[in-house]
């Protein structure tokens, strides 16, 4: 297909996606691979920084004790505020630029790339799951404690399975911001989806039409996503009809859950 400045705009567009499809579908799986890794990375550096910022400090604890969760608290919560509260494209300037500067540690683009979306979704998800933890009843903890289990039995097997649960839109919508977030990573050379479409817009200079098919492969991403994971959402609510096997006195029963 031959085309010039005078050719129509969907000529340009089949023109573009003929040619410079594989591009596409580089950046596009690069995006992928890294929202995804930065993704659960986080999530369990939210997982392990939440159930530590949740662990009981009373006056009773010794006094070194005391002091040592206080310090480690101030320690994530400066984590959590500074990840919070700047960009990321200037994130990855810093962390990429800074740690070959200071350290001599030179790290790939694609390493590098992951590094900053886990990080920073950590910080992030520290705070969606202490909400999580904090939202369970805490009569669900004294009773726990009451039949002689520890903090940190209660934690894996009580209440972080409920906390989960409770914030999955929260981490799906983390998944599918970390999807769009990750164009900034351009700024220290990942290829990503972005990437490969600055690369194919100069060749050609039809910046309109290369960036509205990049918009497109942006949307069908997320949306994918984004009907997978309520899928799984779904899926993990159970069935809408729960069967009680009663006793002896009590026949079984079956209730059906209203209301989803």
């Amino acid at each position: 297909m031959v085309v010039d400045a005078d050719s129509s705009f969907l000529q340009w567009v089949i023109y573009i996606l003929q040619h410079y499809w594989p591009l596409f579908l580089r950046g596009a799986e690069v995006t992928l691979i890294i929202s995804l890794t930065g993704t659960i990375i986080g999530f369990a550096i939210g997982i392990l920084i939440g159930v530590i910022r949740t662990v009981p400090v009373d006056n009773n604890n010794h006094i070194l004790k005391r002091a040592t969760f206080k310090a480690v608290n101030f320690l994530l919560l400066c984590y959590i505020e500074v990840f919070r509260g700047t960009p990321m494209i200037v994130q990855a300037m810093v962390i990429f630029y800074g740690v070959a500067m200071i350290w001599g540690i030179h790290l790939s683009t694609f390493v590098a790339g992951i590094f900053i979306v886990s990080i920073n979704t950590g910080a992030y998800m520290a705070e969606i799951v202490r909400g999580g933890i904090i939202s369970i009843d805490k009569g669900q903890f004294e009773a726990a404690h009451a039949i002689g289990m520890t903090h940190s039995q209660t934690m894996a097997c009580i209440v972080l399975p409920q906390a989960i649960r409770n914030i999955l839109p929260a981490l799906s919508n983390e998944f599918v911001i970390n999807i769009k977030d990750t164009s900034v990573l351009n700024v220290i050379g990942v290829t990503e989806l972005f990437f490969q479409s600055k690369s194919a817009a100069g060749n050609n200079y039809r910046y309109f039409e290369v960036f509205l098919i990049t918009c497109l492969v942006y949307l069908v991403m997320t949306f994918t996503v984004t009907r997978i994971l309520r899928y799984l959402e779904k899926r993990l609510e159970g069935p809408e009809v729960y069967t009680i096997h009663g006793s002896q006195t009590v026949p079984e029963a079956e209730i059906k859950i209203v209301g989803r």
